[in-house]
């Protein structure tokens, strides 16, 4: 071993150094080979005492024997040597005796990286003023300047002190407004003083520094490319920081009507107060007002729809001679979603008609006012003279979604590779209930026909699993080490996993007898039950593998929902009695749970031939299909840290005759929590719900808190499960109802959107129970459960599928719980209290819905609210209503 890589291990980087400037460039090459065997030596162990003493002067030395520029830049920006924390002073000592040529190479091949190749800023900008090149302007090298004027902070001064000597200033910020995803550096520091990016780059500009022109031109560009609130946000802070004159503003007049027309709600705003000002200054033509309007008009924001209506109003009363073209546009707000919007623009046509000397745009704005709700409709006709005073009823079909239909699961597959491919497909990826349980089937019944076979054809997927070691047929884990923690059944890899496993050898028969052996804890969450019986069978199953392997699985489902037809598991039944197998009693539990009995006459059918079979587990059966099983436990409602949670009764049905594990099934639940959750993959619900698929409401009652918490903390994801509980079986009962109601206040808007979807499957298949669900959102908004903001969100949505009519028996029973406080005069004189916020969308939500479906009848404390004074959102909706439900009856 030579003196240098003696040095190199030991970690003397200045003696490596000194070892390298003696050396020629040959010699220096020839040492390339010996550093690239100890960069991958120590590549295996990174962060050993070795590795992290040698990869200094490793990495210096690297960077000295290579000669060519690309092989340089792929040095110092490797992964590996990324934390050799080799300082860029250093490096710059050992290529300073490079050409500038060669140098400029470098320099851009480095500034071209990603940035999160973590290039150090000081070696790059050395580069520069060794080589003398142009400064690049790459993402990386832009965001490693930022952050090293950021950091500079500790040597004092301020950032516009730091900014203000830099040579390469004008060509670095020029490359800010071109930089993506930038807007989070530039707000950092926060504020707008001579300490942060807005503050510093704007006085910069006030004193010359910066060319006004470019940097104008540069702010107004990176809002017209569009992008985030939180990424644009910083750039019309500098904007509105430098101050536009009016003749800086009317130049760029096309830009702000781009930018007022599809910017995001922050720079349209902006953009519409600087038109603003020019159409009140006369320097906007009322041409330029009407296309800008047409624009704004069709936005959803509110806020800027009701802003240019006043401005339009501004402006019509300025100058007479503009109504007709400025009428024309006013009318295309009464195609808006807000009732409020179609109000106000009808107002201002009934102020300025009166101007309009055309009998075509009379012509054109009788026709816009078709788009006007009812009653605004009947106003505008008595104004234009086009329609009756009173509309008749409308005409309303409601539209619901087809109901979803069950998939049939494909029988086993049929060799072993098809096994072993259907196995790794459901280890890659969550593979719901059917891709789940073809697998165990698979599995099972290859294991009975050829174990070995089996095996050989799984050893791809083997391989991958994190307790099998193919270079010895123990393992390094030998079978006695593990126990049953290592394979705790929590969704269904683990449960593949522990089949993988017992069929491989690598847990032993003893650790899967005790898993069988196992009795249930007396204290557990209140998912234990669930996840107790779901992983039963698996153990249980698991064990037969080794000691008994079973032909099939009697509990396979028929239907991707898990449920089981029975005529199904009476023929399995009978293979079983041909064969001499015997039972896995946890096995046939689970068949018998998800066996069909809604379908009495099917069920009586398939229960005679059960009882003919002339075994127990037949007579089993049969008795069990006598049953129709339809009873549901009692249970009684909870106030539990702000929530209303179900507290459920005993179901003797699944207690006596069902293995230990299934029996808390159908124990009482109470909301009090008697032991840690573990149960935090989402991913495993589907498959709960395939245990009990004609017992929903047994699963529903488990996920209340889960759902609960998508509306009260705000947590992400748990109403994906509710779709799917809309499409099993069983009553749709309070629990359910209760869950969907949690779902429609959600705080993600694809838990609300999951939601709606389970709202529309229910109606379709006609287990909607809309009083129940609008009284359980009545009371949920009233004990701050659920925001009424978002209830309307989600009714909304629901409602633009088409379910009108269903949306509004839902709100019909939530209205009156939440409108009693407004119509006894709770909150300020504007019905504005608490119990008022989002309750005028609800309620706008509610007139829509009514006025689409022709909906009859009145709604408790309507009248009283909608005679309060004032015009606030919640009154003037609440008349609306008032006036839909009059205008039908």
């Amino acid at each position: 071993m030579s003196s240098l890589m003696e040095s190199v291990r030991a970690g003397r980087t200045p003696e490596v150094v000194s070892l390298l400037d003696e050396m020629t460039d040959t010699e220096r090459r020839s040492l390339l080979p010996e550093l690239t065997a100890l960069r991958k030596e120590l590549r295996a162990a990174p962060w050993e005492a070795p590795a992290r003493r040698a990869y200094s002067p490793l990495f210096a030395a690297g960077v000295a024997c290579q000669t060519g520029a690309a092989a340089v830049a792929a040095w110092i920006a490797a992964a590996d040597l990324r934390w050799s924390q080799t300082s860029p002073a250093l490096l710059l000592r050992i290529l300073g005796d490079r050409s500038p040529e060669w140098l400029a190479d470098l320099t851009h091949r480095l500034a071209e990286r990603p940035a999160s190749s973590d290039v150090p800023y000081e070696l790059m900008s050395g580069l520069v003023r060794l080589s003398g090149c142009p400064v690049p302007t790459t993402d990386a090298y832009v965001r490693g300047w930022m952050g090293h004027l950021g950091w500079a902070w500790r040597q004092g001064g301020t950032l516009l002190d730091r900014l203000r000597p830099d040579p390469h200033l004008a060509e670095l910020v020029a490359a800010l407004f071109e930089t993506s995803d930038i807007g989070g550096l530039l707000e950092w520091p926060h504020g707008d003083g001579p300490d942060t990016w807005t503050g510093a780059l704007a006085q910069l500009t006030t004193e010359g520094v910066l060319d006004r022109k470019v940097m104008v031109d540069a702010c107004v560009s990176r809002l017209l490319r569009g992008g985030t609130k939180t990424e644009l946000r910083v750039f019309l802070r500098l904007l509105k920081m430098l101050d536009l004159g009016r003749d800086e503003e009317r130049e760029r007049t096309p830009d702000w009507l781009a930018l007022a027309s599809d910017a995001v709600s922050p720079v349209a705003s902006h953009a519409q107060s600087v038109l603003a000002a020019l159409v009140l200054d006369g320097e906007l033509t009322a041409h330029q007002l009407a296309e800008l309007s047409g624009a704004v008009l069709f936005r959803t924001e509110k806020k800027l729809v009701r802003a240019q209506l006043v401005l339009l109003g501004k402006a019509l009363t300025r100058d007479a001679s503009t109504a007709d073209e400025l009428l024309s546009a006013v009318a295309q707000a009464f195609g808006h979603q807000d009732s409020d919007v179609q109000e106000r623009a009808l107002k201002l046509v009934e102020r300025h008609l009166k101007k309009v000397g055309s009998a075509e745009l009379r012509g054109e704005l009788a026709v816009a006012a078709e788009q006007l709700i009812p009653a605004l409709r009947a106003r505008a006709g008595q104004l234009l003279g086009t329609a009756p005073a009173t509309p008749g009823p409308l005409a309303y079909e409601e539209v619901l979604p087809p109901v979803p239909q069950p998939a049939r699961l494909a029988p086993a597959p049929a060799s072993a590779v098809e096994v072993a491919e259907e196995v790794g497909s459901a280890l890659a990826a969550e593979p719901g209930v059917a891709g789940f349980e073809r697998a165990l089937a698979g599995l099972v019944c290859h294991a009975y026909r050829d174990r070995e076979a089996l095996l050989e054809a799984l050893e791809p997927v083997l391989i991958r699993r994190w307790w099998y070691d193919a270079d010895s047929p123990d393992g390094p884990h030998h079978t006695g080490r593990f126990d049953r923690s290592d394979f705790a059944v929590s969704d269904a890899e683990d449960g593949l996993d522990l089949f993988l496993a017992a069929l491989s050898g690598r847990v032993n028969t003893d650790t899967l007898h005790g898993f069988v052996q196992h009795e249930p804890t007396v204290r557990g969450c209140r998912h234990s039950a669930l996840s107790r019986a779901f992983a039963a069978r698996l153990r249980e199953v698991a064990h037969r593998l080794r000691t008994d392997p079973l032909p099939f699985l009697l509990s396979t489902p028929t239907w991707s929902t898990g449920l089981l037809e029975p005529d199904e598991l009476v023929d399995r039944l009978d293979e079983y009695r041909r064969l001499g197998a015997r039972v896995s009693a946890a096995d046939f539990a689970q068949a018998l749970l998800r066996t069909r009995r809604t379908d009495r006459a099917a069920a009586a059918r398939a229960a005679e031939r059960a009882a003919a079979l002339g075994t127990a587990e037949g007579a089993r059966l049969a008795d069990w299909l006598g049953d129709p099983g339809s009873a549901l436990p009692t249970t009684r409602r909870r106030i539990s840290g702000g929530r209303i949670l179900l507290e459920c009764g005993e179901l003797l049905e699944l207690q006596g005759d069902f293995p230990p594990e299934f029996r808390p099934l159908g124990r009482p639940m109470s909301v009090v929590e008697r032991g840690y959750c573990h149960h935090w993959n989402d991913d495993i619900r589907p498959h709960w719900l395939a245990l009990l698929p004609e017992r929903r409401e047994l699963v529903a009652g488990r996920l209340l808190r889960d759902l609960s918490a998508g509306a009260m903390d705000d947590e992400r994801g748990a109403a994906a499960v509710l779709p799917l509980l809309a499409e099993s079986g069983g009553e749709a009962g309070e629990a359910t109802h209760l869950g969907l109601a949690y779902g429609l206040g959600a705080r993600h808007a694809e838990d609300r959107l999951a939601a709606v979807d389970a709202l529309l499957i229910l109606a379709a298949r006609g287990q909607l129970d809309a009083a129940r669900l609008g009284a359980d959102l009545g009371e949920l908004v009233r004990h701050g459960a659920v925001k009424p903001l978002r209830l309307a969100e989600s009714a909304r949505t629901a409602a633009a599928t088409g379910a009108n009519a269903t949306v509004w028996e839902m709100l019909r029973h939530t209205l009156p719980a939440l409108l009693a406080e407004p119509a006894a005069g709770g909150g300020n004189g504007n019905g504005q209290g608490m119990s008022a916020r989002g309750l005028g969308d609800l309620l706008a939500v509610a007139a829509e819905c009514a006025e689409r479906s022709g909906a009859r009848g009145e709604i408790p404390h309507l009248a009283q609210t909608a005679e309060r004074s004032g015009s606030s959102r919640l009154v003037s909706q609440a008349r609306r209503l008032r006036g839909a439900l009059a205008i039908q009856s």
